[in-house]
């Protein structure tokens, strides 16, 4: 029996475990509660994987790609293709939340305010990924400070020559354990999707998304589209690779994406699918993945577009060509770094929204409409980030020649 289970492919179980949950959430109603200790473990398990799959995994491929100027080759072209593909991201959603109009004819009578901060400035951000300490950066989880000190400590093994190598082995061989223990707590994830999925389902219901119906068609579409268009593109037309077997070969990571709504919490399985059913070379993963978990946050800025147009057009805002400029300009801006967990992305709304004249009120009553079923739109936004992250690290590794096409264009099983 455990033979039969194990032998069907994880994002199947998965799937498997995100319908039942549903099934189950809707028959349970609130009493789905119980089951979300169950979820919080799962989601904990991963959690507890990230920091030292990042500082080790990083640290190693640093270390093997050999060189302070490889790195910062690599660096430079996953930066850039990042910048681009969430310019591309904001376009589409602004695009979509002009077409669909989903804040024409909503009301936001009996809304409750809920009232967001704003979110750092970009100075602010840039000066914080240098950690004044770096142990505590580890246990704090504060992923770009982490991904600093790791490069950091990269390339000192490096410099060190002999002397370092010893310290690279053996932090190569943590990584390479790091990634057993991944593949163990993944297997866990049908339960734990199953779980989480019930409590949505039970707590929240269907009949909840009549409300932003329109608006939810609007996030699903663009995110599609996105995924479609930018990153098919991409890899179909300049990377020349078989864009089925890209899509097949990171079903598992969009899976446990779409359910967690943690793209930090799915990097573990990113990391697995790129390197192992992609081709990406350790080198080139372990180093673009982390990175792209942190600023690659395509379906955050997507989304940021589409909810500033839905609040203007809530508040009967005429917007001009220089509203939208400013807005995508924000929302990119305020994309980068954003926290890879659950419902960040709507705590950004204030940097946006001000661009437009909106105040501190009316963010309040538009996260305070939203916030009830962001989860649903969360789940499609951060399949996207996982995805945008997956192309891009493929697209790096193509373009330094670490990517194995062998691997990557074999028949997929799926």
């Amino acid at each position: 029996m455990l033979r039969k289970w194990f032998k069907i492919k994880l994002w199947k179980r998965v799937i498997g475990g995100l319908v039942l949950g549903i099934v189950a959430g809707l028959l349970l109603g609130e009493q789905s509660v119980i089951l979300k200790p169950i979820g919080d473990l799962f989601i904990n398990a991963i959690r507890m994987l990230v920091v030292p799959l990042i500082f080790t995994t990083l640290v190693a491929g640093v270390t093997s790609i050999g060189s302070a100027a490889k790195l910062g080759s690599i660096g430079v072209k996953a930066i850039g293709l990042y910048l681009v593909t969430t310019a591309l991201a904001i376009t589409i959603g602004l695009f979509f939340g002009t077409v669909l109009a989903p804040g024409v004819g909503v009301e936001l009578a009996g809304t409750a305010p809920r009232p967001v901060a704003a979110a750092p400035g970009l100075v602010e951000r840039l000066i914080n990924i240098i950690p004044d300490n770096p142990i505590r950066a580890l246990a704090d989880g504060d992923v770009l400070s982490i991904i600093f000190f790791a490069i950091l400590f990269g390339i000192g093994i490096l410099v060190a020559g002999d002397k370092g190598r010893p310290v690279g082995e053996a932090i190569t061989s943590a990584a390479d354990v790091m990634l057993q223990i991944t593949h163990m707590v993944m297997e866990l994830a049908p339960f734990g999707v199953f779980a989480l999925i019930a409590w949505v389902a039970g707590t929240q219901g269907a009949a909840t998304l009549l409300n932003i119906f329109t608006l939810t068609v609007a996030v699903y579409v663009a995110c599609v589209v996105h995924m479609v268009v930018v990153y098919g593109g991409l890899i179909k037309f300049v990377l020349r690779l078989p864009l089925i077997r890209f899509f097949r070969g990171i079903l598992d990571a969009q899976a446990v994406a779409f359910s967690t709504s943690s793209s930090s919490a799915t990097l573990p399985v990113t990391l697995s699918c790129v390197s192992d059913n992609l081709g990406v070379k350790r080198a080139v993963a372990s180093s673009v993945l982390p990175l792209g978990a942190t600023i690659n946050m395509d379906g955050t800025a997507l989304y940021l577009g589409i909810v500033a147009l839905f609040a203007a057009q809530v508040f009967g805002l005429d917007l001009s060509f220089a509203d939208y400029l400013m807005i995508g300009l924000t929302a990119t801006l305020a994309s980068v770094g954003a926290a890879g967990i659950p419902s960040a992305s709507l705590f950004l709304l204030a940097t946006v929204l001000q661009v437009i004249d909106l105040g501190p009120e009316e963010t309040a009553l538009i996260v305070g409409f939203i916030f009830p079923f962001d989860r649903i739109l969360d789940m499609a936004r951060t399949a996207v980030n996982v995805t945008g992250d997956a192309a891009v690290a493929v697209a790096v590794g193509k373009f330094e020649g670490q990517l194995d096409e062998e691997i990557f264009r074999r028949p997929a099983v799926v």
